[in-house]
């Protein structure tokens, strides 16, 4: 187990007993018939072990998980007319909301196996996500895109029910309880308080230097995580006296080569950054994941400030990761990110989707030494 040790930004974890054997990732199942392309999104049912991926290839794939032998097949697709960027189930499980390359908000039902298209935007959408707003919790879906706007649509009408303007391009959106949280261009940061959906709550910039890659809200909606691409994580709260107390950022996803030859080239310490893709909450336990363009991901207690499991590298970038409804399998795919430009986008780089069978170990808060 290793420590954050501290709330500097420098702060660079290390693993001790928590180091991967290689043997970690040994019994992951691979998701049978997965994308042809890469892997945009990751989203579980709530309701029922059912995956919906979203992809370049333009399809949103749902599977469905036996979560005892981690079986799996394919139980519906459904297309959209560019590649998907987004896609997320409903909190009834009942339907799956998917934004894309083509302007489009669209929303399939899983019962019928039809879908609809319920939006559009003037750019491609970046993230969607299923809301309550105002105080009779209307359900509705919001979506974010690159023409500066957040736009909520309640499943109803091709007109939105409210439009809002966000100061830069949406690059990532998460929400939850009342908390709704876009990660913009620019290294803006716009938080919205569901209860008044219509505007801003708060506006800031990323207390990370370079691009945001992803944000995540915590369960408790009081805050998020922010990733970016140098290999850093944030967490915030939204509330300043909490952040002055609890906020703190650390390093992740990096590498440091083995040093080889000569006494000069042994004392270099440069490291190789790797952008962090995706950060996941455990459903349960509260705990979080990262995964990045350095394929490995990791499980953590930002409470306690500690790692609790890293695993081997995968060779490979993860874009996209979800626990399950109880946090009993982790998702992860593995697919080209474009963080190495065209160049990396070799015909033999591989497009899977592995399930890893979690345990409290890997997940679970320590406990506390007296």
């Amino acid at each position: 187990m290793s420590s954050f040790l501290g709330r500097s930004t420098n702060t660079n974890p290390t693993a001790t007993t928590s180091s991967a054997t290689g043997q970690e990732l040994v019994n992951d199942i691979s998701i049978n018939n997965p994308p042809e392309d890469s892997v945009s999104d990751l989203s579980f049912s709530s309701q029922q072990d059912l995956l919906a991926a979203a992809s370049w290839d333009k399809k949103v794939r749902i599977y469905e998980i036996d979560s005892n032998s981690g079986n799996n097949q394919g139980r519906a697709l459904y297309e959209h007319d560019a590649p998907v960027l987004s896609c997320v189930f409903s909190p009834d499980g009942a339907r799956v909301a998917s934004g894309g390359a083509d302007k489009q908000v669209k929303l399939f039902d899983i019962a019928s196996q039809q879908a609809q298209q319920i939006g559009v935007h003037d750019a491609p959408v970046r993230a969607v996500r299923f809301v309550e707003c105002g105080p009779t919790n209307t359900p509705v879906v919001v979506s974010g895109s690159w023409d500066k706007t957040l736009k909520y649509w309640d499943m109803r009408s091709p007109q939105p029910v409210s439009t809002v303007n966000l100061p830069e391009r949406c690059y990532s959106m998460d929400a939850s309880q009342k908390l709704l949280v876009v990660g913009c261009a620019d290294r803006h940061v716009c938080v919205i308080d569901l209860n008044n959906p219509q505007q801003i709550f708060k506006t800031s910039m990323s207390p990370l230097k370079w691009q945001t890659r992803v944000v995540s809200c915590y369960p408790q909606g009081n805050g998020y995580a922010i990733g970016s691409i140098e290999g850093r994580c944030a967490f915030s709260y939204v509330d300043e006296a909490e952040q002055s107390k609890h906020g703190f950022s650390f390093r992740c996803h990096r590498k440091t080569p083995n040093s080889t030859g000569t006494s000069a080239l042994r004392t270099n310490t440069e490291s190789h950054i790797y952008s962090v893709n995706s950060i996941k909450f455990h459903p349960v336990y509260g705990t979080f994941s990262t995964a990045g363009s350095d394929g490995t991901f990791c499980f953590w207690d930002k409470d306690a400030r500690q790692r609790l499991k890293s695993f081997p590298e995968l060779n490979h970038s993860i874009t996209s990761s979800a626990f399950n409804k109880n946090g009993s399998i982790f998702a992860y795919a593995i697919s080209y990110d474009w963080s190495q430009g065209h160049q990396g986008n070799r015909p033999d780089y591989p497009t899977q989707i592995k399930l890893h069978p979690t345990n409290d170990s890997e997940v679970k808060q320590k406990k506390k030494k007296i």
